[in-house]
């Protein structure tokens, strides 16, 4: 397919060191191929059935007692499972090649066929929210059932002071297969088609990203720079990508009377505005005491009066290069899951042991890990690009802790199961926590008990400063464009107000590092998404310092939050813990953490 071999071996690393044998998806557990009967039969089923629903109960929902409701709500849930295993098949056959076209074209003839099929549906949630408070709650009363759903359903009716007609949002609806589904897809494609040359080779996006952190410098300024070059010669593309989506979305606001860009995120994720902007501003106002103050610490290291951009994640001087093979990997994150609780390692063992990972880095393979819940019938599949750096490791344990969260909250069914985005990345951290301190314990000299706290730090920097100087800059970008087009100048004078501020004195900015919010997926997937990184981050460190406090129970607790997934308020899970999102000083315990493990690393240069 590519003139110019675009990657090396998947079972190598950069330098060609053996990785060993990495697994991949076995996707037929969701379906065997893409032209399996099972599909058909569903595809058919799915058609029959979302317009059994419409005929059954559009009109009539204000008509049904609680046990009607009940029903009711169980079919649409049946609905809500086929589709999504359908379109989990079709995504992930898609991200394991995203180049090609017969995978492209697949996914966008599925997309297309379910929002044919779901357009019966939408009544359903505006007729839902139109009932009476006094009707819905007598409801409750008289059905366990019904009332078990009244989370998810709570969240729905949260939208309901800004709901449109329902012919209008049938038409929303319908043409998002042509809005903003049609501009995520041109984003996927144009990342994943993108060509660097460093050093006369051909890579891809995340081959390239990766010598952001190669021991030598020279390499990490000439990636820095091609990848500067690259998302320079495609800016427009990537600024048209941005200002149609943005301004959709403010259309799309406008009309629903939200009162700001982020309310649509902070009510799907079931958090008060308040609490978000406590987080933000303790984060902010920490800056000169974490990020700013790390890095003149790592400009010291390095020998350097300034610090490059490609310097922010380069491996310390002292920093072992050695690659870590798959088993080795396997092991670090299976014993420090297994030590916590042996019920988290027998949780994580199927991942490895039955196609649910897919950690190669192969031509047109999608960028970047995550881990899919598919539906709660199947199992969650993990997406690596595992290229043996230290924290690749990390990036497994992150990612395996989401994948123990998904099987855990799948007992919830799939409408409570989802978790919202605050509170999903909290099995992930927490498993990155488990794994450093393992890893920390097992340090065989200061040297390297050194470079794991600093790694530590720089991951934690880039999980909480990074990730909410780039909710900023997207509450920058999405204020903007609702006064006007955006030039990519424009953007780019955005996203270097947010990386001077956040990174702090120290760095030095290159030519072209200004283009570099070309690349982030989350503004296009998800806007306003990364501030719960910084969220999950902060609730793991607090969870952590109750777990190190050696609460009896903890484990109990803990497994109890995971399983609960989606039916429950953050203020409800975190009461077990004595900890409580709404309190600021809750965040300032979190962030100390990370002012802690620096107070260490100072330590250690005296």
């Amino acid at each position: 397919m590519f003139d110019t071999p675009l990657l090396r071996d998947a079972h190598s690393d950069a330098k060609g060191e053996p990785l060993g044998n990495l697994p991949e998806w076995d996707l037929t557990d969701l379906y065997a191929a893409d032209d399996a009967p099972e599909l058909v039969r569903d595809l058919e089923w799915l058609e029959a059935e979302c317009a059994a629903f419409a005929a059954d109960y559009q009109g009539k929902l204000a008509e049904l007692d609680a046990d009607g409701m009940a029903a009711c709500i169980k079919r649409y849930e049946e609905i809500d499972v086929i589709a999504g295993r359908i379109m989990s098949y079709a995504g992930l056959r898609y991200y394991q090649q995203t180049t090609d076209g017969d995978r492209a074209k697949f996914m966008s003839d599925m997309q297309d066929k379910i929002t044919t099929f779901t357009n019966a549906l939408v009544f359903f949630s505006l007729e839902f929210n139109s009932l009476e408070d006094d009707a819905l709650e007598t409801a409750y009363g008289a059905n366990a059932d019904l009332a078990r759903y009244r989370p998810v359903l709570d969240r729905m009716r949260a939208m309901k002071p800004y709901q449109l007609s329902d012919e209008l949002e049938t038409f929303l609806h319908d043409q998002s297969v042509v809005g903003s589904s049609a501009w995520n897809k041109l984003f996927d494609e144009t990342i994943a088609g993108l060509e660097f040359v460093v050093e006369g080779e051909t890579y891809n996006i995340e081959g390239t990203l990766n010598f952001m952190s190669d021991p030598d410098r020279s390499k990490r300024e000439a990636a820095a720079r091609e990848l500067a070059r690259v998302f320079g010669a495609n800016v427009r593309t990537f600024s048209r990508v941005h200002n149609t989506l943005a301004k959709e979305k403010e259309i799309s606001d406008r009309w629903r009377g939200l009162e700001t860009p982020q309310m649509g995120r902070h009510l799907a994720n079931h958090v008060e505005p308040e609490v978000v902007e406590a987080l933000r501003n303790a984060v902010v106002e920490a800056y000169p005491r974490l990020s700013h103050r790390y890095y003149a610490l790592k400009a010291k290291w390095m020998g350097l009066e300034t610090l490059e951009v490609w310097d922010r994640n380069a491996p310390l001087p002292m920093e072992d290069t050695r690659t870590v093979g798959w088993d080795e990997a396997k092991a670090t994150v299976m014993d420090a899951y297994s030590a916590f609780d042996p019920r988290m390692g027998a949780l994580a063992e199927p991942f490895f042991d039955k196609g649910w990972i897919d950690a190669g880095v192969k031509p047109g393979k999608a960028p970047g890990a995550f881990a899919h819940p598919t539906v709660t019938t199947v199992h969650p599949y993990v997406m690596l690009n595992y290229l043996g750096k230290p924290r690749d490791v990390m990036t497994l344990a992150h990612e395996l802790g989401h994948g123990v969260h998904q099987v855990l909250a799948a007992e919830q069914g799939e409408l409570l199961s989802s978790t919202p985005l605050t509170l999903a990345e909290t099995a992930s951290v927490f498993g990155e926590m488990l794994t450093f301190r393992k890893m920390l314990e097992n340090a065989d000299s200061d040297s390297a008990r050194k470079v794991m706290l600093a790694g530590k730090v720089e991951d934690m920097i880039n999980t909480v400063v990074r990730q909410i100087a780039f909710y900023d800059f997207e509450c920058k970008l999405h204020d903007a464009r609702r006064e006007g087009e955006l030039t990519p100048d424009d953007i780019n004078a955005l996203w270097m107000s947010v990386q001077a501020e956040s990174l702090g004195p120290v760095f030095d900015y290159m030519e072209g590092y200004e283009t570099f919010w070309a690349y982030i997926p989350h503004f296009v997937h998800s806007p306003f998404y990364v501030y719960a990184y910084a969220f999950g981050d902060g609730l793991v460190n607090a969870l952590y310092a109750v777990y190190e406090e050696g609460d009896a129970d903890f484990q109990e607790k803990y497994f109890e939050m995971l399983r609960a997934g989606g039916s429950k308020h953050h203020k409800a899970l975190l009461a077990p813990f004595g900890l409580d999102a709404s309190d600021p000083a809750f965040w300032s315990k979190g962030l100390s953490m990370i002012e802690g493990f620096i107070d260490q690393l100072e330590a250690m240069e005296d």
